[in-house]
Formats: structure tokens, C-alpha cells, sequence
């Protein structure tokens, strides 16, 4: 089983400076977690209490009961609720987003700093990386403002911070007053303008692709877990002291049960990934993932083939255009093993996809910034939401079945037959792809 990446020389000199500039990886190691899992499946009615604990075992976090849940399904409807989350927030406003970008970053600079105006407490996290088009003069006009800005890893040799290429947080999150948290895939980005749209009949350019994405509004103690790790990365990035939080409410918003999962590889907390892979172990009848990019670690492809061989429905909905070809052709040099086990597997049409969700035996339910990729395993800050709510999982599959019935289905036999150039170009994707 592959753990690690190693460096060996001799190499192409391009493949030495990328492989200098990643480091030497490691996937964390989940044989032990999947065995303890396996020993404590001993029940073949499957519940949801049995998932709760093989999850709490691994994170040594409780689930939270008693919050209200609300699935968002694209960008405007994420917009909308972080408005009104943030327009009726009363004492603090904590965000997180990997891109802060000129056009929505001033709209919700504009928003930030009302409310601090009025006296509420307002802290930014964004990443250097994925804003390096944002102009200094939002962020200056921000911190003029009173709101707290924090760069993550800022691009520089004169920071104060090691310069760290890979190493990026790619969260996106918004917590209001300790009580609603939004969290997924949705950037602070203008992509999701809904007037993105490509004529029928013409060429595919994704850049000019209306964007699906899907995030989750909590309200209610949950969002509390959510708070936390915001303030363990303000802390880990040398930010200023942050006061205590607001007290979480005190009354029942809802019946779902609800854990926040942060990956942080630098702290060696790969949970989600850990978490994914013992879910998949467990399945019993369904795994149905959606990832907006989808380069599986050997773990994942072996777990989700030996899922589908033992009688699973394992369903996958991938992108059919990205900005980079070669994140495509990697995804696709796994397909073959995959459909051979039985994986079915759907490439969305019409949209650039962003989403990363799963919904595993129509209970288990989690929303969040990781992709099914080595770059959210072991370098990415990411955060998820896991939902333990049968009325919520409902509302994921029907979402999923949306994205398949607007998805090519990958025929086996036809897969098997496609020109050998392709598999070429394929396979020397799948070389790079712990760095895509």
C-alpha cells in the first residue's frame, strides 16, 4: 500500500522544482481505523447510532444535537444566506474563504464593514494564494474599517511565516455569533453569477461556465465546533488574541446532529479523509459522492472498488470540464479499475462543478471544502460538515439525483475501447497529480 512520495533522483529537472517546491507528502495511514470500524460492525441493521461512534471515535468530538440544517444548492443561494446571516449578526462575525476576489470581495467587504460600524466584532481569514488578485487596497480599506484581516501564508520572502506554496487554506466559512454556521465549496468569487452560461452548440470554455457548488447553513450548537477551528487557524497564523465567543443558545434549533471535521495536514489532523474512507468501509447499501476534482488517493480507489465489489451502489459525479485539462486526464486514468469493481461514474455537463459532498446509506451526510484529491489529504486546510439527519440525507440524494440525470454516464465497455493517445495522456497526469 503506497504511503509516501518519495523524491528520487535522477529526475526531469521541471519534476525536480515541482517536487522541491510539494515536499515529500505522507498519507496518513487508515488500515487501523477501517479494522476497529470492521470489529465494531457487528450489527447488520445499520444505524445511525453506529456511525455516530465509529465517527467520534476517530475525531474524539461529540456530535452536536439540536440544530437546524438548510441545504444550499449553488452560489446564490449560499450568498444569499451569508447576507442574511451576516446583516442580522449581533455581537461577532467570523469568515474564512480561500478566494476573496475584487467583485464579490468588495460586495461583502461592503456588508463586513456595516456591521462593524455598529459595534459587532469582525474577523478575515483569506488565502494568499487563491486571492493574489485582490487589490491591497480592499484589505487596507477592511483593516481601516476596524474588521480583523488575516493573509494565510502570505506570498512574500518578508512576512514573518515560512513561504509555503502548497500548504493553503481552502476553507470557506462563516460563523455568526456563535449560533449559524455556513460552510462548502462556495468562494467569495463573481463565478457564481448566474448569467455564466455557454450557447448550445458552441465550444466548451469553462471559464465562462455558471459554476455548481453546494454548501450547509447550521444553526444552532454546532456552529460552536465551527468556531473553534476558525480560531485554532487565526492562532496557528499569529493573529492578534481573539475575546471569547458569545455563549452558543441555549435552546434546541432542530433535531439534526451535527460535527465539524477540520483537515489540517500541518497539525497532522487529516480527519476528514479518515473519517470518508471508514464511512466507505462501512457502507452496507449506498455511497453517492460529488467532488469538483477527483484525483483519488490508492486508499480511496481501493475502498470504493472493494465497496462496490461487495455489493454497494457506489456512484461518483465528476466534472466534465475544468480550466485545467490535465486535472481531467488524471481523474480519468483511475476510472478503469474503478468501473471494472462496479463504480459508476458520471461526468456533469453544462456547469463547472465545485461541489464535494457524500451521502452514504441514505443516513450519513457531510458538505464541505474537500475534494476527493491528494491536495485536500495532505496539504490543504479544509472543513466539513457532517450531518447525521435522515431528513437532510433525503434532501442530498435528491440533489445527487439531479446532478446524475444532468451527468454522461461512463459506459464500461465503451471506457475500455477508447484510443490509446488518450490513455497516454492520461497516465502522465496521474504522475502529477499529488500536486493538481
Amino acid at each position: 500500500m503506497i504511503r509516501l512520495r518519495k523524491c528520487r533522483p535522477p529526475l526531469p529537472p521541471l519534476l525536480a522544482l515541482l517536487l522541491a517546491v510539494a515536499g515529500c507528502a505522507q498519507l496518513p495511514a487508515v488500515d487501523a481505523d477501517i479494522a476497529a470500524a470492521a470489529r465494531a460492525d457487528n450489527d447488520p441493521s445499520r444505524t445511525l447510532d453506529l456511525m455516530r461512534r465509529q465517527e467520534e471515535r476517530i475525531t474524539h468530538t461529540h456530535f452536536v444535537p439540536g440544530n437546524a440544517v438548510t441545504l444550499l444548492t449553488d452560489g446564490q443561494q449560499t450568498y444569499a444566506a451569508l447576507t442574511a446571516a451576516i446583516d442580522g449578526a449581533k455581537q461577532r462575525i467570523d469568515m474564512e474563504s480561500y478566494e476573496f476576489d475584487p467583485v464579490e470581495g468588495a460586495r461583502f467587504s461592503d456588508l463586513l464593514l456595516a456591521k462593524r460600524a455598529q459595534g459587532v466584532e469582525v474577523n478575515l481569514i483569506f488565502d494568499s494564494f487563491g486571492s493574489l488578485d485582490t487589490p491591497a487596497s480592499l484589505i487596507a480599506r477592511l483593516r481601516e474599517g476596524g474588521v480583523q484581516v488575516l493573509e494565510y501564508h502570505p506570498i512574500g520572502f518578508f512576512t514573518g511565516l515560512p513561504l509555503d506554496l502548497n500548504r493553503r487554506d481552502h476553507r470557506k466559512l462563516l460563523v455568526v455569533d456563535d449560533a449559524v454556521a455556513i460552510t462548502g465549496g462556495v468562494n467569495i468569487n463573481q463565478v457564481y453569477d448566474i448569467r455564466r452560461q455557454t450557447r448550445r452548440g458552441q465550444p466548451v470554455d469553462p471559464a465562462k461556465l455558471a459554476w455548481r457548488d453546494t454548501d450547509v447553513r447550521i444553526e444552532g450548537p454546532a456552529a460552536g465546533q465551527f468556531e473553534r477551528i476558525f480560531e485554532q487557524t487565526w492562532k496557528d497564523q499569529h493573529g492578534p488574541p481573539l475575546p471569547p465567543p458569545p455563549p452558543p443558545p441555549a435552546v434546541r434549533r432542530g433535531d439534526a446532529l451535527v460535527q465539524a471535521i477540520d483537515g489540517t495536514p500541518a497539525r497532522h489532523r487529516t480527519l476528514i479523509y479518515r473519517t470518508l474512507l471508514v464511512m466507505i468501509s462501512l457502507a452496507r447499501t449506498s455511497i453517492h459522492l460529488t467532488t469538483g476534482f477527483f484525483a483519488p488517493t490508492p486508499d480511496l480507489d481501493h475502498a470504493l472498488e472493494a465497496a462496490a465489489r461487495r455489493g454497494v451502489d457506489v456512484e461518483i459525479v465528476v466534472p466534465a470540464h475544468s480550466s485545467s485539462a490535465t486535472v481531467i486526464a488524471a481523474g480519468r486514468a483511475h476510472y478503469q479499475d474503478l468501473l471494472e469493481a462496479g463504480v459508476k461514474i458520471f461526468e456533469r455537463r453544462g456547469v463547472f462543478l465545485h461541489a464535494k459532498t457524500a451521502v452514504i446509506d441514505q443516513a450519513w451526510a457531510t458538505v464541505g471544502s474537500a475534494n476527493l484529491d491528494w491536495r485536500s489529504v495532505i496539504y490543504n486546510n479544509e472543513i466539513n460538515a457532517v450531518i447525521l439527519d435522515r431528513a437532510f440525507a433525503q434532501r442530498m440524494e435528491a440533489l445527487f439525483a439531479d446532478d446524475v440525470a444532468a451527468s454522461r454516464p461512463i459506459d464500461p465497455q465503451t471506457w475500455a475501447r477508447r484510443p490509446l493517445l488518450e490513455r497516454i495522456e492520461e497516465e502522465s497526469a496521474r504522475a502529477f497529480e499529488f500536486l493538481l
